[in-house]
């Protein structure tokens, strides 16, 4: 089983995560990746993720990818970023359990990781897993339901 068959992922980092996005990108076009997007950074100079992270979860929000891969030197930044958008949830994840719940319990579209933290075959061994694991919903999807601002304003 494949995957990346049909899948149609965006990534982006910034430049502590440019390196580990490079090894990334050729590993998922080498499995069959169906479209692929590179929102940035395009080098390893200075960057600030806001400006790479908006545009690649906004782009996820309007169905134009069905998930995304975010990168930054701790992982925090970008996913604090993306997950400002109600229709991310972006998990920060540092090994392949972690990304395996991630997607199981939470439904997470964005997978951010921690490029100074993990290794390469860490990295990839958790893209994997997140891809190939379904969300099992029920009980999880309450909770998912919940999320969203205006959902808890409804409430107050």
């Amino acid at each position: 089983m494949n995957p990346f068959e049909n899948l149609r992922i965006a990534i982006c980092n910034d430049h502590a995560g440019y390196e580990l996005k490079n090894h990334i990108m050729e590993y998922i076009i080498g499995e069959g990746v169906e479209r692929l997007k590179d929102f940035g950074a395009y080098s390893s100079e200075s960057s600030d993720y806001p400006d790479f992270a908006h545009p690649m979860a906004t782009a996820i929000e309007k169905g134009e990818f069905d998930f995304g891969i975010s990168i930054c030197g701790s992982g925090n930044g970008i996913s604090m970023t993306v997950n400002k958008h109600q229709g991310i949830r972006a998990a920060l994840c540092w090994n392949a359990q972690i990304a395996a719940l991630a997607r199981q319990h939470n439904n997470a579209n964005v997978l951010s990781l921690p490029a100074r933290f993990i290794t390469e075959a860490e990295a990839l061994d958790m893209i994997d897993t997140f891809f190939m694991t379904t969300f099992e919903g029920g009980r999880h999807q309450r909770r998912i339901d919940k999320i969203p601002l205006e959902e808890i304003r409804k409430l107050i």
